[in-house]
């Protein structure tokens, strides 16, 4: 691979950006930034309302790697916030697209299943054709293609993502299981949960690819192997819970199915999330896990289990 690369990373302190400080540190020496000032060096900026001052970072820092972990992911919230989510999710990374063409750097940026419809019962390519339903979904679209205006880009669909740190739709069952006797949850919205620490090894691992072939260059889906719908995996996860010892007053028999016309939200979501992931793999070798072994490692660190 030669030298160490310069990494810039922004969104390091989200689910994904604080697994790629670790993933990230064995590809080169890595400049963290977060969306406050006050946690970052004085003068740089990560904060993706300020555009002038975003740039002005990345021409000062002078990276050979800008990671993009930094996004306006409240899919509902950008129904009424739909400029603000533009400006992040959309103007900011076009902003690095176009710092990182100037320095010859390498991109790479976060998009979502969003991005499609969700019609149809299989799963998405890569080339299948956009339509998205939400204002988060087209802003994160126009996001991709505006990073796609950087010669050396990589670009990760994914979906359901979580990680034992933040807030994430696990963590949101666990608590309100162990406060509820019954939940409901829809039951007709098929993805694929898909642990922050996994894109974070499967991205270093790509770059360390693309360095020596940057002919790799291009858009990837990256999500668990697997796939389940919202109820079976708040099963899923109450059923480990609960073999883990945690106090619980629902189990995952009580859990019942709701469809997404009866539990309306300000945003429309895709009802069919399944990425097809072969692209990724055949390009960069690579196996990726069952959704339910990531869930169950996360469930074991939240809840102090052993592996055993």
């Amino acid at each position: 691979m030669g030298s160490p690369q310069k990494i810039l990373l922004l969104g390091c302190n989200g689910q994904v950006g604080w697994q790629l400080q670790r993933s990230l540190s064995l590809l080169g020496d890595v400049v963290a930034l977060g969306s406050s000032p006050h946690a970052n060096p004085e003068g740089l900026c990560g904060d993706f309302t300020k555009l002038q001052a975003l740039a002005k970072t990345v021409r000062l820092l002078a990276p050979t790697i800008i990671v993009n972990a930094a996004a306006y992911t409240a899919v509902d919230g950008a129904e009424s916030e739909p400029d603000r989510a533009r400006m992040i999710n959309a103007l900011a990374p076009g902003v690095l697209a176009a710092e990182a063409q100037s320095l010859g750097a390498w991109l790479v940026h976060y998009s979502t299943d969003y991005v499609f419809d969700g019609s149809g019962f299989t799963e998405s390519r890569e080339d299948n054709v956009c339509a998205p339903l939400s204002t988060y979904g087209r802003t994160k679209l126009e996001g991709e293609l505006a990073v796609r205006t950087c010669t050396k880009h990589l670009i990760f669909r994914t979906s359901w993502v979580y990680s034992a740190r933040g807030s994430n739709f696990a963590r949101t069952i666990l608590r309100l299981a162990a406060e509820r006797e019954t939940l409901t949850v829809v039951d007709d919205q098929i993805g694929a949960p898909t642990s922050a620490d996994l894109l974070a090894d499967v991205t270093a691992h790509a770059l360390r690819s693309v360095l020596a072939q940057p002919d790799l260059a291009g858009t990837y889906h990256c999500v668990a192997a697997g796939h389940t719908s919202w109820r079976a995996y708040a099963q899923y996860v109450l059923t480990q819970a609960a073999l883990m010892g945690a106090p619980l007053q629902c189990n995952a028999d009580r859990v019942l199915a709701t469809t997404t016309d009866q539990y309306p939200t300000a945003a429309q979501r895709p009802l069919n999330s399944r990425l097809d992931t072969q692209k990724l793999q055949l390009a960069f070798s690579l196996h990726l896990p069952h959704w339910q072994i990531g869930v169950r490692r996360m469930l074991q660190e939240i809840l102090g289990a052993s592996s055993a």
